[in-house]
């Protein structure tokens, strides 16, 4: 599948989502901002997928990420951090969100799995009412977070002005 045809508006989405439960498959929702992905941000997303059939990613649009992430981000715009996110082979689909939190999208989309990644415990995830509420487990995955894009556009920046 090509990487634009991963990523879909919400009704679209929903309406994909609905004819895979149908096909028996368990969904799987992650998100984040993917500001600069990183080798971080694939193991991530591949723990994501083996929590389930179906991998959906949830990016937070440029507004939702500046006031998550602060003035100077995002780096790369919404659909851009769409595409890379869609290339990486474990993701099925991605759609963009413009709330701080996925709790909206648990409710219109309700995954088998909210996945979340190892800064969180099962007991620290913000959704994790909702998702307890609504019946979805949450799943820790990827490796312990030694890495950010914040770090990383540090560090390119302390390089230009080496340089």
């Amino acid at each position: 599948m090509n990487t634009r045809e991963k990523i879909l508006p919400l009704d679209q989405l929903r309406t994909r989502l609905a004819e895979e439960r149908r096909n028996g498959r368990q969904i799987v929702l992650a998100n984040g901002c993917f500001d600069l992905l990183h080798a971080g941000h694939v193991r991530f997303l591949e723990g994501a997928r083996r929590e389930g059939d179906v991998l959906v990613v949830a990016i937070n649009s440029d507004e939702s990420e500046r006031q998550l992430k602060g003035e100077g981000r995002p780096v790369l715009p919404a659909e851009a951090r769409a595409r890379l996110v869609a290339a990486v082979g474990a993701v099925d689909y991605v759609v963009i969100f413009e709330e701080t939190s996925v709790e909206r999208l648990l409710e219109q989309l309700r995954p088998d799995v909210h996945a979340k990644g190892t800064d969180y415990t099962v007991e620290t995830v913000p959704e994790r009412a909702t998702s307890q509420r609504l019946g979805i487990r949450v799943a820790i995955v990827g490796d312990p977070k030694g890495h950010s894009s914040g770090d990383l556009i540090e560090r390119i920046r302390i390089t230009n002005h080496a340089g």
